[in-house]
């Protein structure tokens, strides 16, 4: 009898072994997955615009590509393109004192260099990108604020110089400026597009951009069928802003333009101005390639955190886009990366 249970339990065993064996390993289909670099670091991150707009909804995904990458813990704020709702957002994000904040840098350096002194003093490290906060960088470089996006005057000369050649314009002809002439910094890409006009002889109408069509387009339509019916020897119209850049189809159809009939030009780069310029509503545009704006501030946050790197200034705007280069760019356009 004993020998009868020693080999069962020997059975029991050598079966037990073996079904083991066989069996998957739950230590490798369990395993962790490995920890990224900076999952310890917390950000609130600033797209500029509404949530799903043309341009800021690049800028998103870039951020969220660089969160994704590098794992840190980043939340994101809209603020539909107006720099007072991005003065009351920044006092916010400081109350919530993250590791690091990526703002816009619409409000200029008067409004925002308060609220950084503030931010750094309470250990945040800050950066910004798309419109240059020069003073702030340069007092706060070494620690970590740097930026991402255009220069923003050499941005508008050289639109404001290609679209006039491109339009064969000479001087006493007439061109609309639409822009932002009356925010400090951002104002300067304007002030480069009509400077380029200025040179050459062309006569300029600039017209300021309202905070209600800041936000949305749409609602410059009446503006600028107005504009074109009061002077129908315009010859061409710069928008100097991403979505109503994008909207000038729209503009040019509602004041009963053919494509071309006047000469359209603008800043960045999304579907339906990859669109436009195929069909030739739009004839060109100045790409800052704005995934970067997203991508780039979040890799600056986590460097001077971890690592202790001073602020990086990167040009992000070389390039202008028109029919002769719009096939190469526009699948990655359509896909909300250029």
């Amino acid at each position: 009898m004993k020998k009868l249970i020693l080999a069962l339990l020997a059975s029991a065993v050598l079966s037990g072994l073996l079904l083991a064996g066989c069996a998957p390993k739950k230590e490798a289909a369990e395993a962790p997955a490995p920890k990224k670099h900076f999952e310890d670091v917390s950000i609130v991150f600033f797209p500029g615009g509404s949530e799903g707009g043309p341009f800021a909804s690049i800028v998103y995904r870039g951020a969220k590509a660089a969160e994704e990458d590098l794992g840190p813990k980043v939340e994101y704020v809209w603020s539909d393109w107006l720099p007072d709702k991005m003065v009351a957002q920044f006092k916010d994000a400081i109350a919530r004192r993250p590791d690091g904040i990526a703002i816009m840098g619409h409000p200029g350096v008067v409004a925002f260099q308060p609220l950084v002194d503030e931010a750094v003093s309470k250990g945040i490290i800050v950066t910004s990108q798309n419109t240059s906060l020069p003073a702030i960088e340069e007092k706060y470089g070494a620690g970590g604020f740097g930026y991402v996006g255009q220069e923003l005057y050499p941005s508008g000369l050289m639109l404001g110089k290609g679209a006039a050649q491109r339009a064969g314009l000479k001087a006493g002809d007439r061109a609309m400026v639409w822009g932002l002439l009356g925010q400090e910094t951002r104002g300067l890409r304007t002030k480069g597009a009509i400077d380029a006009l200025e040179e050459i002889g062309v006569k300029v109408d600039y017209l300021e951009i309202s905070d209600a069509i800041n936000s949305d387009a749409s609602l410059g339509t009446p503006v600028i069928t107005s504009y074109i019916a009061t002077n129908p020897d315009v010859k061409l119209i710069i928008t100097d802003h991403g979505a109503l850049t994008g909207t000038l189809p729209t503009y040019m159809k509602a004041s009963n333009k053919k494509p071309g009939e006047i000469y359209t030009a603008g800043f960045d780069l999304s579907a339906a101005i990859a669109g436009g310029i195929k069909e030739g509503w739009i004839g060109v545009v100045l790409d800052q390639q704005p995934w970067l704006q997203g991508y780039l501030p979040i890799v600056q946050i986590c460097l001077a955190k971890k690592y202790g790197f001073s602020g990086l200034h990167i040009d992000t705007g070389a390039a202008l886009i028109d029919k002769s280069n719009i096939d190469f760019v526009a699948p990655l356009a359509e896909a909300g990366i250029r």
